[in-house]
């Protein structure tokens, strides 16, 4: 029988597919809520080798895992994705902070 806890290094850099098969990006980092003890949200890595990487924070309820894939899913295409908060490489942003308001449904959720 599988057990269904993994440890956060072998979540971090596991590919996330939206519903239509297209590849949106890795998992960068987990957030987790210190009182709670419970993931709050992944922070998803986009871009490819010579493009400027984005990070954008998916409600951790939102990724499914899909165990023949071996990645995680979630039922968002690619423009739904990217219409999301996001970040790009190098800024100051604490993630940590999630007072600012935005109406899509898979962000800053516990």
């Amino acid at each position: 029988m599988q057990h269904t806890m993994v440890p956060s290094d072998r979540v971090e850099h596991v590919a996330v597919y939206g519903r239509d098969g297209t590849k949106l990006g890795t998992i960068e980092r987990l957030m987790l809520d210190k009182v709670s003890g419970t993931v709050a949200y992944a922070v998803i890595k986009t871009g490819g080798l010579l493009s400027t990487h984005h990070h954008y924070p998916l409600q951790w309820s939102a990724l499914k895992y899909d165990r023949t894939r071996q990645a995680f899913q979630v039922e968002l295409t690619m423009d739904e994705f990217s219409s999301g908060p996001c970040e790009f490489d190098g800024d100051e942003f604490d993630w940590g902070d999630r007072s600012r308001p935005y109406p899509h449904p898979n962000y800053w959720s516990v």
